[in-house]
């Protein structure tokens, strides 16, 4: 059981008042420091509007006062840290200053916290790699925001122990979030390398006259993203071809070999690839359900549809 210590958020901006409502809807004391006075003055006001908000929805399980109780704002960072169980970093994406917090934080925080930081791009190896506690150092990734976005990437660099990426998991799973463990470092992890090849990809269509922004953001909206909600491009090539993702790749690997190669891409799905993929697949759903799962993944679309229309 994780522990129901307190938890520090080390900076105030838009994603430490977020990760200040995650720990705080979980029951746990949130401590935000951040060094600028007027950002340390908004902070709670922003809370609060955002537990409104989640209020009038029915996503909060107690009232929205005393959530925001748990919330206390610093601009000290050794009165942040004191007796935390885990640190969540929210400063600007900028190496020298992840540098420098990450020697401050392992200097004054107790020496079992977690040192997680929320960077989208950099890995825990360029700014804490010559830290004495380095060991307990990562990258925790969120989507933005992640009080309504759950998915959460813990990236332990090649120093990282085990049992600290393991803490972070289970506080995160705690707090509500859906936890991904990240195998090896690479710059933009998952979520970021994903969402940039598609936005690449949508630059260059602009670029070349293929389409306007606002028609690919629509087929992005009304097509993509209605089957991305349940399910992942593995699972939707793996059931939008019957035999699976096999007998997708056959049929359409030469297809999107070309497009890449358009783009000067010449990753290849090699059958050694897409073998391995099809193992990871076949262990989630044995190709005899195929049929069934297919049946679910047109029903929950039904669902959203009678949903949206009775918003409309």
């Amino acid at each position: 059981m994780p522990s129901q210590a307190p938890v520090a958020i080390i900076g105030g901006g838009s994603i430490g008042v977020a990760f200040a409502l995650v720990f705080s809807r979980a029951g746990l004391p949130v401590r935000v420091q951040d060094p600028d006075e007027a950002r340390r003055a908004s902070v709670p006001g922003e809370v609060s509007a955002r537990l409104q908000d989640l209020s009038s929805y029915g996503l909060l399980e107690e009232p929205a006062e005393a959530i925001l109780a748990r919330v206390s704002v610093t601009g000290d960072v050794a009165e942040a840290v004191s007796g935390v169980q885990h640190v969540q970093e929210c400063a600007p994406e900028r190496l020298e200053l992840k540098k420098e917090l990450f020697q401050q934080l392992d200097r004054l925080a107790p020496a079992e916290a977690v040192l997680a930081s929320s960077s989208s791009f950099l890995p825990a190896s360029s700014f804490a790699a010559e830290l004495e506690g380095r060991r307990r150092c990562m990258v925790a990734h969120p989507g933005n925001p992640p009080y309504l976005i759950p998915v959460i990437e813990i990236v332990p660099a090649p120093f990282t122990e085990e049992a600290a990426a393991a803490r972070a998991e289970a506080l995160f799973t705690q707090a509500g979030l859906s936890p991904v463990r990240v195998k090896r470092e690479v710059e933009g992890f998952i979520f970021n390398r994903l969402q940039g090849a598609l936005l690449r990809e949508a630059y260059c269509l602009v670029r070349d006259g293929v389409a306007s922004a606002d028609d690919i953001d629509r087929v992005v909206r009304d097509g993509l993203g209605r089957r991305w909600v349940h399910i992942g491009p593995f699972e939707t090539a793996d059931l939008n071809t019957r035999g699976g993702i096999v007998a997708h790749a056959e049929r359409m690997g030469p297809s999107y070999a070309r497009m890449g190669a358009e783009r000067g891409m010449n990753d290849l799905w090699t059958p050694e690839l897409v073998a391995r993929v099809e193992q990871e697949r076949r262990a989630i759903l044995p190709i005899d359900a195929w049929e069934t799962r297919v049946a679910w993944r047109d029903r929950v679309l039904m669902a959203d549809l009678k949903m949206r229309k009775g918003h409309e």
